[in-house]
């Protein structure tokens, strides 16, 4: 752990400094995952087209949106030869009936067999469930034989969970979703929300390896936009300190109206894995808030350069 902070004190330090590397930062993005709602993947022709055949497309589930819609997306999709993984939010789910009837038809229309459970951005519950700990002690994922199951990660905390600024609420869950994964035979790992830096989100596993959670993490990294789109979202996602990054740049008015992209996270993701090789950072996952495109036409060019050389 001490040589990733002294490499993120060194870029404090020397933030003028090329970036290198860009090997490694192919390798961060190789194996990417992509997130879509079910209006955006509709003004998409061909997935194919745009994304590597078998990337992970989760598909999130804005509340209000019917069952309907979301599984015919899934279906779509998978369709197209993608790993499929749709959003089940706890307090989106109005009754463990329902629930099985979403698994059932994610599985029997779609041939899904992964899921992103996650507790959902509404304040009360449609019903039962107000958390993912609640979904997976029904059983219902292991019956169906869902092969993958990721969990939500919040680097930079999050104040709906623990309102006092803590992460003990936090912390408190992803240690009994680490007990969880040793008792099935998912595959589990952590999706974050969209960080803008990645030293919270470094730091922030090394304090998981040493609470002996050792799942691997997906970092959520927000793919090309314009800056005024990056911090509406990240406004209203809740992003922590690392939306400083695109405060400090909205200053600079030669920059304001400039498409920001993820250069500098994923090359300082890059660099922190080679100094901690036992770091799980397994690989990123993109928000596409500036066009589902745009980030695969981004993951394409920045995959085969590892446009390490660029600033964010």
């Amino acid at each position: 752990m001490s040589k990733v902070i002294d490499f993120f004190a060194r870029r404090t330090r020397q933030a003028a400094a090329p970036l290198s590397g860009p090997a490694r930062v192919a390798d961060v993005i190789r194996g990417f995952s992509i997130e879509v709602m079910p209006r955006t993947a509709a003004k998409i022709d061909s997935f194919a087209e745009l994304l590597p055949r078998g990337t992970r497309v989760y598909v999130a589930h804005i509340d209000g949106t019917p069952i309907e819609d979301m599984v015919e997306t899934a279906r779509r999709i998978a369709a197209e030869g993608f790993e499929v993984m749709p959003h089940f939010p706890a307090r989106s789910i109005p009754s463990k009936a329902a629930l099985a009837d979403w698994i059932a038809r994610y599985q029997g229309e779609a041939g899904v067999t992964s899921a992103l459970l996650l507790g959902g951005g509404i304040a009360q519950p449609r019903g039962a469930f107000h958390c993912s700990m609640q979904l997976m002690e029904t059983g219902l994922f292991d019956a169906a034989g869902f092969q993958r199951l990721h969990v939500a990660g919040h680097p930079e905390g999050n104040r709906d969970i623990d309102a006092d600024g803590s992460e003990s609420n936090v912390m408190s869950a992803l240690k009994w979703k680490q007990a969880f994964s040793e008792r099935t035979d998912a595959q589990m790992a952590i999706a974050t929300q969209f960080v803008f830096d990645a030293g919270p989100v470094v730091a922030w596993a090394g304090r998981l390896r040493e609470a002996g959670v050792t799942l691997p993490i997906h970092v959520g990294v927000a793919g090309p936009a314009k800056l005024q789109t990056l911090i509406k979202y990240a406004l209203t996602c809740g992003v922590g300190p690392s939306v400083q990054v695109l405060q400090k740049r909205a200053a600079d008015v030669t920059k304001l109206m400039l498409p920001f992209t993820p250069d500098r996270v994923l090359a300082d993701i890059a660099a922190a894995r080679a100094a901690d090789p036992a770091l799980q950072i397994e690989q990123v996952h993109f928000f596409p808030l500036g066009g589902i495109g745009k980030t695969a036409e981004y993951t394409t060019e920045a995959g085969a350069s590892g446009r390490a050389a660029a600033y964010a």
